[in-house]
């Protein structure tokens, strides 16, 4: 699985990348993370809960921040291991600041399931992990808006 987009986010370059980097952030807008601790630095620890169709269960999971270009880009490497099966995923986030004081956040992904969960369907997969990463994006901008309005 494979995909990429671009959302527009109401806020400078900074306070995007700064949102981030936080780790209390991130494991609020990853769906079903119930706890993200770090590792060492830039190596994170989560226990995940996802549901796909009629395949449940819980993941153990090393997230890891790589390539890091602060305040530009970075690569997310997820790798996960539970009852489901198992998630190798790797994206890449790039962030270009705008003339409005808003930012353009770009990425990219490619995934890749086993166990279980891979018997669903490449269709549904990929229904899925666009799902979940919207949920992602939506959350992070819900968070960013926030921060402005209380600011």
């Amino acid at each position: 699985m494979n995909g990429s987009g671009e959302i527009s986010l109401n806020a400078p370059i900074d306070q995007v990348w700064n949102k981030l980097m936080d780790p209390d952030v991130l494991a609020e807008c990853i769906m079903g993370c119930k706890k993200l601790e770090l590792v060492e630095e830039g190596k994170y620890r989560a226990d995940l809960t996802v549901g796909i169709a009629a395949v449940k269960g819980k993941y153990d999971a090393t997230i890891t921040l790589a390539d890091v270009q602060a305040p530009a880009s970075y690569k997310l490497i997820v790798h996960g291991e539970g009852g489901p099966g198992f998630l190798d995923a790797e994206g890449q986030l790039r962030l270009t600041s705008l003339d409005d004081g808003k930012t353009a956040l770009f990425y990219s992904y490619n995934a890749e399931v086993g166990g279980k969960v891979a018997a669903i369907g490449q269709r549904m997969l990929g229904g899925v992990a666009k799902l979940i990463i919207g949920d992602f994006f939506k959350k992070i901008k819900k968070e960013i808006e926030n921060d402005k309005q209380s600011a």
